[in-house]
């Protein structure tokens, strides 16, 4: 397959950018069909900007909020808002309850 370096606009910036013939088979070994959209700098801001605002689960902790389970009256905390008629348990009795 012989590639050939393409000029390409940037959907950010609108800046040319060229998809050079290593570029071009690089994607092909990877499987990838569609072509660029982004120049590297806006690649680069775009995916700089993702993991900033913790697009991640493993950026930062989880909000957390506090209940008493249902089951032992013990406090716990819980990764959702506990709701008015809905029980929550803690770790121990949510094993119990879910077995």
């Amino acid at each position: 397959m012989g590639f050939q370096d393409r000029s390409l606009q940037c959907s950010d910036c609108g800046a040319t950018f060229t998809f050079s013939a290593k570029d071009q088979e690089f994607y092909a070994t990877k499987g990838f069909t569609n072509d660029p959209k982004r120049c590297s700098n806006c690649r680069a801001q775009r995916q700089s900007s993702r993991s900033d605002s913790g697009a991640g689960r493993s950026q930062g902790a989880r909000q957390m909020f506090p209940a008493v389970c249902s089951q032992c009256g013990k406090s716990t905390e819980v990764p959702f808002e506990p709701r008015e008629g809905r029980p929550v348990y803690c770790s121990d009795c949510y094993t119990r309850v879910n077995k």
